[in-house]
């Protein structure tokens, strides 16, 4: 624990996910304005930042702070939420995988190769265009689908070493059951590769879910999402930048935020480091 806490990546990351957390789940609290408020859409159109306007305002006068803090709550709950339900899956296939062995092992493994496979942003694209407007919940439903594999491999390779450790033949030669097995046994002892899965994959889930947005898939319009902001302001670039400059940093901070923290657990759990 004083090896993690020490560590300078731990405390940044730590910091700016706290920060934008904070931020983004009080967003109804400290946004100034409603964020889909048209006050004025011609005399208020791409005003630059000021102190009414600390982001200054969009097309329709919309104000930017208000959007881009509502815009990260809601591609916070999609990322956080998808990895949890991710994790949540990945691990218990992964456990079920390595526990069991023999057939099912294979069968479940061969399975996830084939999954694999298919390039995970095509399969967004297909899954996405096909389904039209998505709801949240179903967008933390797809990711979920579509992130679970690498957690279950991960869980699998850990469950195999396990079980060629001392503890693990003494608990098996007492009798204990595959269920108490997986729950006592293996599963406090997977727990940390899954964490550092899981906070790196947050980072990964916030850029997917941009880049969909930017496109115009996901959540429909007018809910603001980072990506939805991004690609309001692009055609604007030139004369009002700061319509996709502000929400473009704040995905940036994220994935930096997530990146650190994870890499700090990475190194500060491993049995391995020093």
């Amino acid at each position: 624990m004083q090896r993690l806490t020490g560590n300078p990546r731990m405390r940044v990351g730590a910091g700016l996910i706290v920060l934008l957390v904070g931020l983004s789940a009080s967003a109804p609290l400290v946004s100034p304005y409603h964020p889909n408020a048209q006050p004025d859409v011609v005399g208020q159109q791409y005003l630059p930042p000021s102190l009414a306007h600390p982001f200054g305002t969009d097309q329709f006068s919309r104000d930017l702070l208000s959007r881009v803090l509502h815009g990260a709550r809601i591609s916070l709950t999609i990322a956080i939420l998808s990895v949890v339900l991710s994790a949540t899956i990945g691990t218990g296939v992964g456990l079920v995988a390595g526990l069991m062995g023999g057939v099912i092992d294979t069968a479940i493994m061969r399975a996830v190769d084939a999954i694999l496979a298919i390039p995970q942003v095509f399969l967004l694209l297909v899954v996405f265009a096909l389904w039209g407007d998505v709801s949240i919940g179903g967008m933390i439903i797809v990711f979920a689908a579509t992130t679970w594999l690498t957690t279950s491999r991960i869980v699998r390779a850990e469950v195999l070493s396990l079980k060629r450790r001392e503890f693990f033949t003494a608990a098996h030669a007492l009798g204990i059951g595959r269920r108490r097995l997986m729950l006592r046994h293996l599963l406090p002892n997977v727990a940390a590769p899954v964490l550092v899965v899981a906070t790196l994959g947050v980072g990964h889930v916030v850029l997917m879910e941009a880049g969909l947005s930017y496109l115009g898939l996901g959540v429909p319009a007018p809910t603001a999402t980072l990506g939805h902001i991004i690609q309001e302001g692009y055609e604007a670039l030139s004369n009002a930048p700061w319509v996709s400059t502000f929400p473009a940093l704040v995905i940036v901070v994220t994935v930096i935020g997530f990146s650190l923290l994870g890499d700090a657990l990475r190194e500060s759990l491993d049995p391995r480091a020093s």
